[in-house]
């Protein structure tokens, strides 16, 4: 039985789900790293995580990004650039996603300041494409304080609700439903937060993931992250 099916089959039977239920209860890796990998073993053991963790393949897909107007492929950028992926929506209310994607951002600046920017990419994925439009996005980076012009920043917005909810449930294990949002004035809908962050490597082999992205030390996943694409 293969994780994914480990976890679905355990998410089935006592009504936890798989990302909480994993980041609760994690052992130690061993002291050799995987095979394709920069890093040392994390502390903690995701491999029974339904996301891709320590070691894995990092998943290919396809998606558009709106501001470039050009779809993004994650395989284009194996064996040229290491990659920083999460998943975010920019109507967030309670600021998780700004967390995450400050993340990614702070990374981005210090890949210019050292000067690997060309060897970078950071690929955060909207989960609510109906808000989320090429105006929005470009809105929110300038709130962010996000580099568009930097060239290694995409944005990406699947071509509908229903095509992300599949993508991020393929892919990374991760159930999106949208929820009532009656205690947001203005919010008419929202979302729950995973707050996975993945980052890997330059021949697509996944280093670390942060299923607590929004709670990781800044300055830990900047350092990870330098030394993974500088190898």
């Amino acid at each position: 039985m293969d994780r994914r099916t480990y976890l679905r089959s355990f998410t089935a039977a006592t009504g936890v789900t798989a990302a909480t239920t994993v980041a609760g209860c994690l052992g130690a890796l061993g002291d050799s790293g995987a095979e394709g990998t920069v890093l040392d073993p994390p502390e903690q053991d995701l491999s029974e995580a339904s996301h891709p963790s320590y070691g894995d393949e990092m998943p290919d897909f396809t998606v558009p990004d709106p501001i470039a107007d050009e779809d993004v492929s994650v395989g284009d950028f194996k064996g040229e650039r290491a990659v920083l992926w999460t998943s975010f929506y920019t109507n967030c209310p309670d600021g998780v996603c700004p967390a995450l994607i400050l993340r990614l951002r702070r990374a981005q600046e210090v890949a210019a300041e050292e000067g690997y920017a060309d060897e970078a990419a950071f690929l955060p994925i909207t989960f609510d494409p109906e808000r989320d439009t090429a105006d929005a996005l470009r809105e929110y980076a300038d709130e962010q304080s996000v580099d568009l012009d930097a060239g290694n920043w995409h944005f990406l917005r699947p071509e509908s609700y229903e095509r992300g909810q599949e993508l991020l449930d393929e892919h990374f294990g991760l159930k999106i439903e949208k929820e009532e949002a009656d205690e947001y004035e203005d919010l008419e809908y929202q979302f729950p937060h995973y707050g996975l962050i993945v980052l890997a490597n330059k021949d697509g082999i996944v280093e670390r993931a942060y299923p607590n992205g929004p709670e990781v030390d800044t300055e830990r996943l900047v350092d990870d992250f330098e030394r993974v694409v500088t190898a």
